[in-house]
């Protein structure tokens, strides 16, 4: 046996990444729909949409889809050029302006984890009243959503294929409840149900019935609601033809979720009277269950459906949660603890468990602190205002990324700017009339959110020294959009 010693060779391990391939775009509309939560926003904003637009909804919901579909056509330009899952952090700092991109990406994270407090806090209510409990008990809530954020967290960790197996299970079953139930409703009301609130011109018309309704209002629910779907390009790097397919099912995700929309608008609105409505409005969709059953167990399926869309918009919030932090840390604009990878799991799993111990420790101060439960609705309330700034920043970098086809033919003058700037204008109308009409408690709250961003950037140009900052604006040339 020879003593000699053999020289060292050199070897360099490549960090963990993603798993490439992972899914496909069916699972990955999947995702951009669990985000937006259709049984979700419906159970939350039918009796709102009744009485903001006089039973006008249907049409609001179907215009205001147009400018989110041409948003989520801008995405899908701008993924086509760089598919990662930083998204318009990256795109609208590369574009742009890298100190804009930075703000628009603690504005994706924000709004997407704050969003989630939504869902985690409106499950607990919604399985005690299954079992004849209590809603209000404290710790029974906190309990549910406790364990609601620790087993989502631990699927998200685990691996994005079993993230987007449990998504479809889950929304199969929810949207084939929730069409169901809407059909039922349609049928409910043209059969002339005793109560029912007949269909007229009105509900197809942008004032509602008599022209009483309220554009703005109308208009403001309906941006909210269909809000969530860009969640599909949060996963790009895992998805199969990265640089394809997550644009394209962001525009499948807004057209099927407007559809789901405005057939249950159309299908539930008429059922009962507003009246009914209002008085039912904490549980809208299990009382629908009761009333067009005419028994308990049709609530109960309808209170099905809401717990998985809560379930599912939870799960998928923390999976994108973790990745838009994975995609900013990996640039040290965050602590950099957050941008490793699992070599198991192939997943950003220290950024889900910082998620998900920043989500329950909201949930609990929300559900145990009676005191501040008017503060943070004004921070949720305030995320759809997040939503609708981040979209515009997005789109605006689409046009300036690609200014030269812009500027070189008709066809991208329009698909390109004209479009997209009509768009921007009417989100940015959106969120101003927002603003204007909210508390100025909710607005403080917003400027809270611009604040923390600020600061957040101060360290991680100064502390962390970020090599983000020092990128320089690209545009679109020729041979550019790489496709797989």
């Amino acid at each position: 046996m020879s003593d000699r010693t053999m020289p060292p060779v050199a070897t360099t391990i490549a960090p963990a990444r993603l798993e490439p391939d992972a899914i496909s775009i069916a699972q990955d509309t999947l995702i951009g729909l669990a985000d937006t939560g259709p049984t979700l926003s419906v159970s939350f904003s039918l009796v709102l949409l009744i009485s903001a637009t006089a039973y006008g909804a249907p049409l609001i919901l179907f215009i205001t889809a147009i400018p989110m579909l041409i948003i989520a056509n801008a995405y899908r330009r701008l993924n086509l050029w760089n598919a990662n899952c930083g998204a318009s952090f990256e795109w609208v700092g590369r574009a742009i302006n890298p100190y804009l991109g930075y703000m628009t990406g603690w504005l994706m994270l924000a709004g997407t984890l704050f969003g989630t407090l939504t869902p985690v806090t409106a499950l607990g209510p919604s399985v005690l009243s299954i079992f004849n409990q209590p809603s209000d008990s404290k710790w029974p809530n906190v309990a549910i959503a406790t364990g609601l954020v620790v087993v989502m967290a631990i699927i998200s960790i685990i691996g994005i294929r079993i993230t987007a197996r449990t998504q479809v299970i889950l929304g199969i079953i929810e949207y084939a409840i929730l069409i169901g139930l809407s059909v039922w409703g349609l049928t409910w009301v043209l059969g002339h149900h005793a109560g029912t609130v007949p269909i007229t011109r009105g509900w197809f018309s942008l004032h509602g019935i008599g022209g009483q309704g309220s554009l703005v209002g109308g208009f403001l629910i309906a941006v909210f609601m269909i809000c969530g779907w860009d969640g599909t390009l949060y996963v790009n790097e895992e998805v199969k033809h990265r640089r394809e397919n997550p644009g394209k099912a962001a525009m499948w995700a807004v057209a099927i979720a407007a559809g789901l929309f405005i057939l249950a608008q159309i299908g539930l609105q008429g059922v009962t009277s507003l009246k009914n409505l209002n008085n039912n409005s904490t549980s809208t969709l299990v009382y629908l269950g009761d009333t067009l059953t005419g028994h308990s167990w049709g609530g109960q399926i309808a209170a099905l459906a809401f717990a998985l869309s809560v379930i599912a918009g939870t799960g998928v919030c923390i999976a994108l949660s973790a990745r838009i932090a994975y995609g900013i840390a990996s640039y040290h604009a965050l602590p950099e603890g957050l941008a490793n990878i699992s070599p198991r799991f192939k997943t950003p799993a220290v950024a889900t468990v910082v998620v998900s111990l920043i989500l329950l420790a909201l949930g609990w101060i929300y559900l145990l602190t009676t005191s501040v439960q008017n503060t943070f609705s004004y921070v949720l309330d305030n995320t759809g205002i997040l939503y609708a700034t981040f979209y515009c920043i997005t789109a605006l970098a689409a046009i300036f990324y690609y200014r030269r086809r812009v500027l070189s033919n008709v066809k991208d003058a329009i698909t390109l700017g004209l479009l997209p700037v009509a768009s921007i204008v009417f989100l940015g109308w959106i969120a101003i009339k927002s603003m204007l009409n909210a508390p100025a408690a909710q607005n403080y709250s917003l400027l809270g959110f611009l604040v923390i961003g600020l600061v957040l950037l101060l360290i991680a140009k100064f502390v962390w020294k970020s090599s983000f900052f020092d990128t320089k604006q690209e545009s679109w040339k020729p041979g550019t959009e790489v496709r797989d």
